[in-house]
């Protein structure tokens, strides 16, 4: 389980994550909701290792792993999967794969590529291509596949929809669920709300870095302070109206 406590970071005098405190069971989907600039993507990075909290811990099954360098999260059990998918182009999608098992224990890599082929079948049928040739939605699923070769505990996913077609986004937003199901633990930053919510166990929703709504998935749907977070101000009075 990851648990994160009173975390805060800081840029300069800006204190762009404020106390944010969430938990992440495995096999559940914990979704962030949030406007642009509420600190969202800056919560996964500090959690990851690539941003230094100013205050705040980070722990996984108990251990305190926090400000551990992201290669050594890694190792932890703990993988971004950032925005933009950032595939090494040029390389074949089955080295793309093997580079993300690089910290996994080599016994299991056999394994663990075939799991994440069965999870995958396209990424199977163009394993010998390159990377930088496959379609966004294809680019997301090897983005996926390559976290899954480290074998992590929890996956951090930083808006997997963004610029891809709707037709697509329905079949990742299956695929995270299919990962989460399969025990793994996902704390999803993800600006479709609706497919978010379509899947999430749990919603942490923030405005201006601090958690103003903590609970259900099926509870957040109606809730104003998730709809004010997310929607504003004026979009709330919209609704009430």
């Amino acid at each position: 389980m990851l648990e994160v406590d009173d975390l805060h970071v800081n840029y300069g005098k800006i204190e762009a994550v404020r106390g944010v405190s969430l938990t992440v069971q495995p096999g559940k989907i914990t979704l962030v909701l949030g406007a642009n600039g509420a600190g969202k993507t800056t919560c996964l990075k500090a959690i990851e290792g690539l941003e230094a909290p100013h205050k705040g811990t980070v722990m996984l099954d108990g251990v305190n792993v926090t400000g551990k360098a992201s290669h050594r999260m890694v190792k932890q059990g703990i993988v971004l999967v950032p925005e933009g998918r950032r595939v090494f182009g040029p390389l074949t999608v089955a080295e793309n794969l093997r580079l993300g098992g690089h910290t996994a224990p080599r016994a299991a890599f056999a394994t663990t590529l075939a799991k994440v082929y069965d999870m995958f079948p396209i990424l199977a049928e163009r394993q010998g291509g390159a990377a930088g040739l496959l379609s966004g939605g294809e680019q997301q699923m090897l983005a996926f596949g390559r976290a899954l070769m480290s074998q992590p505990k929890v996956m951090l996913l930083d808006e997997p929809s963004m610029g891809l077609a709707p037709v697509i986004i329905d079949s990742i937003i299956t695929k995270v669920r299919e990962m989460a199901d399969s025990g793994i633990g996902i704390l999803m930053v993800e600006q479709n709300a609706e497919a978010g919510l379509d899947i999430a166990d749990d919603v942490v929703a923030l405005a201006r870095g601090s958690v103003v709504y903590t609970g259900p998935a099926s509870d957040a749907r109606n809730n104003a302070s998730v709809l004010r977070a997310f929607l504003g101000e004026a979009a709330l009075a919209d609704t009430a109206g």
